[in-house]
């Protein structure tokens, strides 16, 4: 996936600034702020859960306590051709 002159989009952060929002902020200094409600399994997750996210090959996400894995192309629009479920391997 390429983005604005042809930089592929990587994500720097995640965060929750507003109550029922999502901000992402790319490695470029783009920033990306969408509704919650597209995603209600981060949605149900407590601001404590939501806080322990990570990213996967830059443009992939989850979190601790949840089993799927996130693309920002989801973010973008396209969250039927990118949603990959997984089970989490105890340590």
């Amino acid at each position: 996936m390429t983005g604005i002159n042809k930089i592929n989009p990587v994500i720097k952060k995640i965060s929750f600034p507003e109550k029922g929002k999502m901000k992402f902020i790319l490695l470029d200094k783009r920033e990306i702020m969408i509704p919650l409600s597209y995603f209600p399994k981060i949605k149900a997750l407590t601001p404590i859960q939501r806080s322990k996210w990570y990213v996967l090959d830059n443009q992939m996400f989850s979190f601790d306590d949840c089993n799927e894995v996130f693309h920002l192309e989801q973010v973008l629009g396209k969250e039927n051709i990118y949603k990959y479920n997984f089970a989490k391997k105890s340590a």
